[in-house]
C-alpha cells in the first residue's frame, strides 16, 4: 500500500511571514498539532508544532517567581507573553530539516519512519510540493479499511 492511497490530501498550512496569532488560528480551527509551512511560491520548508508556539510563550521560572510562584502569576504571565509575540513571525519557529516522505513510497515505510522518530504527522512531498499530510491516524484507517 502506498502513502498516496491514504494520505489527507489538503493540510493545514501556513506561510513564511505568518503571524504567531495566525499559526494559532489555524492550529485551533483545523485542530491538528502541526502546520506545514510553504514559502511564498508554495514551495514545502518545514512544519510548526503547537507545542513548539506554547513554548515560546511559556515564562520561565525566574519570570514566574518574580512575579510572585502562583499558578494564576504564571497564567497571567502566559497570556502577557502571548499577547507580546502574537504579532512576530513564526519563522524562527518553524523546524525546517523534518522527515518526509513521498506519494509512491510504501506506508509500511513511512509507518517505521514515524514510530522510530515517535512522529505523529509526515509531510508528504513531491518535488519540493505540499501535497498532503500522512497521520498516525491515517495508518489506523489503513489498517481498519484494508484489512
Amino acid at each position: 500500500m502506498l502513502v498516496s492511497e491514504v494520505m489527507t490530501a489538503f493540510p493545514a498550512y501556513i506561510r513564511l511571514g505568518a503571524t504567531i496569532r495566525r499559526a494559532a488560528e489555524v492550529i485551533s480551527v483545523s485542530e491538528v498539532g502541526q502546520l506545514m509551512v510553504l514559502d511564498h511560491d508554495g514551495r514545502f520548508v518545514g512544519a510548526l508544532a503547537e507545542e513548539d508556539l506554547v513554548r515560546a510563550m511559556l515564562p520561565g521560572f525566574d519570570d514566574v517567581t518574580a512575579a510572585g510562584g502562583t499558578l494564576a502569576d504564571a497564567f497571567a504571565l502566559f497570556l502577557e507573553r502571548g499577547r507580546t509575540l502574537a504579532d512576530r513571525v513564526v519563522d524562527p519557529l518553524v523546524v525546517r530539516d523534518t522527515a518526509t516522505v513521498r506519494p509512491a513510497d510504501e506506508l509500511a515505510r513511512a509507518a517505521i519512519v514515524m514510530l522510530e522518530r515517535n512522529i505523529r504527522r509526515l509531510p508528504v512531498v513531491d518535488d519540493g510540493t505540499l501535497v498532503g499530510t500522512l497521520s498516525r491516524a491515517d495508518l489506523c484507517r489503513a489498517v481498519i479499511y484494508h484489512s
